[in-house]
């Protein structure tokens, strides 16, 4: 499968792993760019750079295949301003394939990212941020809907219209993601105009994910309906799991609470702990509505495989409506 997104990263499948605290670590990379995807190490699991540094260079031993790190540039009570650019500095001397940037743009870092020979992408949620992004000299845009996990922009609008409005508005190549955890999700978004797709709440639920399988097993029994945004009324709207925790977390906005009041309920160690100890309602689980498309454990490489499969099948089994 040949798109601009595989002929700009050198990988087999237009397939990427998005950012993930605690789970987008160097086994999982490996084992999607492996199987011909785009692998991902979040940088916010690691204190400093050269903390990431090792991670990358554990990767590198588990594949020689391309893969990418997530840099999320957000207000943080844990990561500062000269971690990030740590982060940044240690991508560019590993020359690492591609770097994600969600939150504010990396404007400060592209001319070293650039000089490194690295591709760099901005995750959105709308049509005027594409732009910006387009603008400042990105190679390329995540056009994130409002069903992704994680804290999709507070638009609120679906990733099948915001593909093809982000499409239209921009000449850099458009990656979809938010929903699709399938070869049905992959043939959609690139019928719509998108050279490929994101996916992190499928990539959970795979045996190289080190999620415990308890959470596993009960996102195999979870529907679409089962997540909520919360965090809204604090200006920072989150899509997280239906659980104790984020009912909690309901309660206290319904009330008024501040962040600060809020802010220990969602704390990164706590969410860390949980994905170990397999507790399904004590922790903010930050997954899409494409819980609901997730019935089995696969390795990665049966993944990406069935979901091409299924995407060909598709593409070339519609195509015969026009014979």
């Amino acid at each position: 499968m040949k798109t601009k997104i595989t002929e700009m990263l050198g990988i087999k499948y237009p397939i990427i792993c998005g950012g993930m605290l605690w789970l987008a670590v160097p086994q999982l990379a490996a084992a999607i760019s492996n199987a011909g995807g785009l692998g991902n190490i979040t940088a916010g699991n690691y204190n400093n750079g050269e903390e990431l540094r090792e991670a990358i260079r554990q990767t590198r031993q588990l594949t020689d295949h391309p893969f990418g790190v997530n840099i999320t540039l957000l207000p943080s009570f844990r990561i500062s301003a000269e971690t990030y650019d740590d982060f940044f500095r240690v991508c560019c001397e590993e020359e690492v394939a591609a770097i994600e940037v969600s939150g504010s743009p990396a404007q400060k870092y592209l001319d070293k990212v650039h000089a490194a020979g690295i591709k760099i992408f901005h995750k959105v949620g709308s049509v005027r941020h594409a732009i910006k992004i387009e603008e400042l000299g990105y190679d390329g845009v995540f056009a994130a809907g409002i069903e992704e996990g994680g804290h999709p922009l507070n638009d609120d609008v679906s990733t099948i219209v915001l593909v093809p409005r982000i499409v239209d508005s921009v000449q850099i190549p458009v990656v979809a993601t938010g929903g699709i955890a399938d070869g049905r999700g992959l043939a959609a978004a690139l019928a719509l105009g998108a050279e490929g797709v994101m996916m992190a709440t499928r990539f959970i639920n795979t045996q190289e994910c080190l999620a415990h399988d308890s959470i596993k097993r009960e996102f195999i029994n979870r529907q679409e309906t089962d997540t909520t945004l919360i965090c809204k009324s604090l200006n920072l709207q989150g899509r997280a799991l239906k659980n104790r925790l984020a009912e909690a977390v309901l309660e206290s906005e319904a009330r008024g609470a501040s962040l600060e009041e809020i802010f220990p309920l969602l704390s990164g160690q706590r969410s860390k702990e949980a994905w170990e100890t397999g507790d399904v309602e004590d922790a903010a689980f930050m997954i899409g509505q494409s819980v609901g498309l997730i019935h089995d454990v696969p390795s990665c490489q049966e993944l990406l495989d069935r979901m091409v499969r299924e995407a060909e099948e598709i593409l070339k089994g519609k195509s015969a409506l026009f014979d």
